[in-house]
């Protein structure tokens, strides 16, 4: 009876050891600040958010980023108070090098994604204008993330942004809004 009884915890600590372990999604969040390249519209504003994702059990992952551009198209005397709000979805395709689960690691990454691109504009004096409008817009970029313990990282990202409808306000056809970003943040997972 002891024997069989000492096969059987022998047998269940080898079963639970050996055993596959379910595949675990790395979650992070990145507090971001940033700034737009200069285009058509913008002066190179500032610009902050927050992307929260996973990175899942392989190269491919996830993530929401929202964005908040204030005095995108310049200054409030010139465009009374205006912005830009981004909310998109992204996929990633990124290889960890490094020891990823303990810490000390890296991961280069693409993104692609898609979802709203909120501009909003109220007087000024060059264009004593308000309007507010949601427009469908896409996201391609790229970056590197790194940790440097097992929960506490950086990550830098540049990305481009650009609308799929154009840009009206008061019947002036403004065109396609399009804007480069980089950005840099505190990443904790």
């Amino acid at each position: 009876m002891r024997g069989t009884l000492k096969a059987i915890v022998v047998s269940a600590a080898l079963a639970a050891v050996l055993a596959p372990q379910p595949a675990r999604a790395d979650s992070f969040i990145d507090l971001w600040a940033g700034r737009q390249f200069p285009s058509t519209a913008d002066q190179g504003r500032g610009a902050f958010g927050l992307t929260a994702g996973g990175t899942g059990s392989g190269v491919v992952g996830g993530e929401l980023e929202v964005g908040y551009s204030p005095s995108f198209f310049g200054t409030q005397n010139d465009f009374g108070h205006n912005t830009v709000l981004d909310v998109t979805v992204n996929v990633t395709f990124g290889m960890p090098l490094g020891n990823w689960r303990r810490g000390a690691a890296v991961r280069p990454y693409v993104r692609a994604g898609g979802g709203l691109i909120r501009t909003q504009i109220d007087g000024g004096s060059i264009f004593n204008v308000s309007s507010s409008q949601n427009h469908l817009g896409y996201d391609l970029g790229g970056g590197i993330m790194g940790f440097f313990s097992k929960s506490v990282g950086l990550r830098g990202d540049i990305t481009y942004f650009r609308n799929l409808t154009g840009n009206v306000v008061n019947g002036l056809d403004l065109g396609s809004l399009h804007y480069w970003r980089w950005s840099a943040g505190l990443v904790i997972r």
